[in-house]
């Protein structure tokens, strides 16, 4: 006996439909107990920026081990006293309204230290501007808004004594407004889908749909939060992806079904093979985007790591939801999800050619020409990729408006951009002789060193055997020249050290910015390797075709390049950056790569499968290879075009927030999706097909003859109805 993927999950699809009351009851059950349990859970952890393997989080553990009482990660703060034009902050009344602060700092809640300008020496050359260096006892992530109110306390007095007083640091809450984004997408997707589907139900069965997956996700992730480490950033990528497929899968679940019915097919029938066929589709989609999230595991980095499964499982949720939520909640209205035409028993036009399929024979009658074009155009956006630069932005990339971007340029205007971001030595005297003596010499050394403005007096641990001290480089934190005089100090380390018998390691933001670069770099070919060698495999069980994984596999990796081409273009070279609300260029997040290269291989296999499933299903019926692929582009064109709008609108959405991350991811995302489903999916892949001809579904006989049929083009259905028990029980 032989059973199809196909078969079974139009067994699911009909039984969903037929005992619809139980499953919408079974998911309100299961969203109730997510409510539950995500409302009483602990609160989420604090990001965990670790990074095994480096020098970075080495100097951290060997803080940790020999400072117990301070902490490597604890929160901090920094206020910026400006005077008036003309004065000088020592001078009265200035000096007491900044000494006032400074006293009201170190009376707050959780505050470690807090250091005097005037006796740290804090104070710039010309006397106009100050800062005082606030440390709290606890990570940025456990400061309470009472010590954070505290700060805004401080600030005020100040600033009534006539002072320009603004504050940076770790401790202080940023974003955009909450719920902004998800408002948007939500916006946004509702349009594109009633204009596609032409029905108030049919347009809010996928929206409703979703959200209820959404909530169940984020819900279940709030719950396990604690226990596997998730914090509110692990899970915003899971939010981006569950809104995005959660509404696209289940469009193409009511779309295939809207057409089965408008085929003459009843209620029943038309899910049992919608959720056969395109529920086929949705759920090997939904396998190569797991594959891809679940592949972030091989960088080594427990965020991306946490971010990657996050995400992994609000795809699963949302592939639940279409194959039962989705034709449960159309059997309580399988006529209203119809179109208007439909519904008064018009024909829908099925004979005259819609816009997708002259479209199709158009590459069909040009497909070297469609083929170059595509590549050319890829191509040319793809060079600037090749002047990637990956950092961190922080301060200097908010808004003017933000009062941590004015200190920073405060800062950096009266003290040198390096202080902004200063690297942190730590110095392991433990074989010296002469502890304090060695430690002397590697300040003197790197002191010394070009690139170097000023190094901090150090600070001994209670043993006496390690110290920490700050130096401040001439450049700021994001400068090339500060990465190399970082590299610089690690490469001449012996020559420092000055052989007393002491070593010392570098970290800082700026040397966890070149730890973290080169980390993700080292992995991006083994995570090449193993999602694209995985959803091959998946491919080539759905396609049984070598050509098709190989062509979906160059497209994903032409859009993915012209994605990052993008990105450099608005974010580090500034075109078109005031219009998306970027204020300041500079180097590209050094995660958004590795999540636009997982995020978007995924999305792009979900387009192929769509796609290409509906051409092999038309060839398996016994169409010539050209005219399948005009049949797959008319039934699938439209809805893959509603589904790429709907991604790029969710996507689009976060671009307003304030948080650079999110705002460079969101716009990347929206970037590959428009590319991979506009140009490749729709563009390049048709041309290639149109050229391969029969070629493009060959697989060598001994292959053919051991990889299992999964048939996603649901031919067994054809030929077993499911809803003839006795046929299905035999191999046909």
């Amino acid at each position: 006996m032989e059973t199809s993927v196909a078969t079974i999950l139009a067994r699911l699809g009909r039984f969903a439909f037929r005992r619809r009351r139980a499953v919408v009851l079974a998911w309100l059950a299961v969203l109730g107990a997510a409510i539950v349990a995500g409302l009483t859970a602990p609160p989420a952890p604090p990001d965990d920026f670790s990074m095994p393997g480096t020098e970075s989080q080495q100097t951290f553990e060997l803080m940790r081990e020999r400072f117990p009482g301070l902490a490597a990660e604890a929160g901090g703060a920094t206020m910026v006293f400006v005077a008036p034009d003309g004065q000088d902050v020592g001078a009265e009344p200035n000096r007491s309204a900044i000494e006032s602060a400074v006293r009201e700092l170190a009376g707050g809640e959780q505050v470690a230290s807090v250091a005097d300008p005037f006796e740290s020496g804090a104070v710039s050359a010309d006397g106009s501007t100050a800062y005082a260096s606030v440390m709290y006892e606890v990570p940025a992530s456990e400061v309470t808004a009472d010590s954070r109110a505290g700060i805004d306390a401080a600030a005020d007095g100040a600033r009534a004594a006539g002072l320009t007083v603004d504050t940076r640091g770790d401790v202080l809450e940023s974003g955009g407004p909450a719920g902004v984004a998800e408002l948007i997408a939500i916006g946004l997707a509702a349009v594109i889908l009633l204009v596609t589907l032409g029905s108030l139900v049919a347009a809010g069965l996928p929206l409703l749909t979703a959200l209820l997956g959404v909530a169940v996700s984020m819900l279940s992730l709030l719950a396990v939060s604690d226990a596997f480490g998730l914090s509110s950033t692990s899970t915003t990528l899971a939010l981006m992806l569950g809104l995005a497929v959660g509404i696209d899968y289940a469009l193409f679940v009511v779309a295939r079904y809207r057409e089965e019915r408008a085929r003459g097919r009843s209620a029943p029938e038309a899910v049992t093979t919608a959720v056969g066929t395109a529920g086929s589709a949705v759920t090997f989609a939904g396998l190569t985007v797991v594959i891809a999230l679940a592949g972030l595991t091989v960088v080594g980095m427990p965020m991306l790591t946490k971010m990657g499964l996050a995400a992994a499982g609000a795809v699963v949720v949302a592939v639940l939801i279409a194959l039962t939520l989705v034709p449960a909640v159309i059997g309580f209205v399988p006529d209203k999800v119809l179109s208007r035409s439909a519904r008064a028993g018009r024909p829908e036009g099925d004979q005259a050619p819609n816009a997708a399929q002259r479209w199709a024979r158009f590459v069909l009658r040009r497909p070297v020409a469609v083929l170059t074009l595509g590549v050319v155009m890829l191509g040319a956006l793809a060079i600037p990729a090749a002047g990637l630069r990956l950092g961190m932005p922080g301060d200097e990339a908010k808004p003017a408006s933000a009062t941590e971007r004015r200190a920073y340029d405060a800062l950096a205007e009266a003290f040198g951009p390096g202080v902004n971001g200063p690297l942190m030595i730590v110095a392991d005297a433990r074989g010296a002789a002469d502890p304090e003596r060695a430690v002397a010499a590697i300040a003197d050394g790197i002191a010394g060193t070009e690139g170097v403005v000023s190094v901090s007096p150090p600070m001994f641990n209670d043993a006496g055997d390690t110290a920490f001290f700050e130096a401040v480089p001439s450049t700021a934190p994001t400068d090339a020249a500060t990465s190399d005089l970082v590299n610089e100090l690690r490469d001449r380390r012996p020559e420092l050290a000055g052989g007393a018998g002491a070593t010392f390691t570098v970290t800082g933001t700026t040397a966890i910015d070149i730890d973290l670069s080169a980390k993700i770099q080292g992995a991006l070919v083994p995570y090449l390797a193993t999602v694209v060698g995985l959803a091959f495999v998946l491919l080539l069980l759905v396609f049984r075709s070598i050509l098709v994984p190989v062509k979906a596999a160059l497209g994903f990796l032409l859009s993915v390049l012209a994605a990052l081409g993008a990105v450099v273009l608005v974010f580090q070279d500034g075109f078109l950056a005031g219009l998306l609300g970027v204020e300041q260029t500079g180097p590209i997040q050094s995660a958004v790569p590795i999540f636009l290269i997982g995020v978007v291989f995924g999305l792009a296999m979900d387009y192929e499968v769509f796609l290409v499933s509906r051409q092999r299903e038309a060839y398996v019926h016994g169409e010539s290879p050209r005219a399948a692929i005009e049949t797959g582009l008319r039934h699938s064109g439209r809805v893959v075009v509603a589904a790429a709008l709907i991604m790029m609108a969710v996507f689009a959405g976060f671009v307003v927030e304030v948080d650079p991350f999110i705002k460079m991811l969101g716009f990347s995302l929206a970037a590959a999706v428009f590319l991979d489903a506009f140009v490749v999916r729709l563009a390049i892949v048709p041309a290639v097909m149109a050229l391969l001809g029969r070629r493009a579904w060959w697989l060598p006989g001994w292959m053919d003859r051991i990889l299992p049929r999964v048939d996603v083009e649901g031919a067994q259905l054809d030929r077993n109805p499911v809803d003839e028990p006795k046929v299905v029980a035999h191999a046909p």
